[in-house]
């Protein structure tokens, strides 16, 4: 699974005029199941994402984790984050999971997300979807797992 990350301040994701998720302080979770991948990826990921300090401790170093913050996660799918630009100027998304498979990743990651006690938001897979964010930082970091 790949997920791109924002650590932000404020999130939400809108579809047809209507907020269908949203979030204080924490991170955006940009996701996108890939072929081949399994409910273990999506576990390996949710454990990481979970864990991962980069909210700032009382000294201004990155030594804090969604954990130790209380802070929360808006999962967005992002299928696009399977692009292959290597040919050409049109990029492919042949490596992307196939949809119904994305779907039942994107929910499990989820839920994952949700069985570390972090406090999950989630947009709509396959909806075209408005997502607003005030990036923190800006803290952006792209995992592959």
């Amino acid at each position: 699974m790949r997920a791109l990350l924002q650590r932000v301040s404020q999130a939400s994701v809108t579809v047809e005029r209507e907020v269908i998720g949203e979030i204080g302080a924490g991170l955006l979770v940009l996701v996108c199941a890939m072929q081949g991948d399994t409910t273990t990826n999506a576990e390996a990921l949710a454990t990481k994402i979970s864990k991962l300090r980069i909210f700032t401790d009382d000294a201004g170093k990155m030594n804090r984790s969604l954990l130790d913050t209380g802070g929360a996660v808006l999962v967005v799918s992002q299928f696009t984050l399977a692009a292959d630009t290597s040919r050409g100027n049109r990029p492919g998304f042949s490596s992307a999971a196939r949809p119904d498979e994305g779907r039942a990743m994107y929910e499990y990651f989820a839920e994952q997300m949700r069985s570390h006690g972090i406090n999950t938001a989630t947009g709509r897979f396959g909806a075209d979807m408005a997502v607003g964010l005030v990036n923190d930082g800006p803290v952006t970091i792209w995992l592959e797992i």
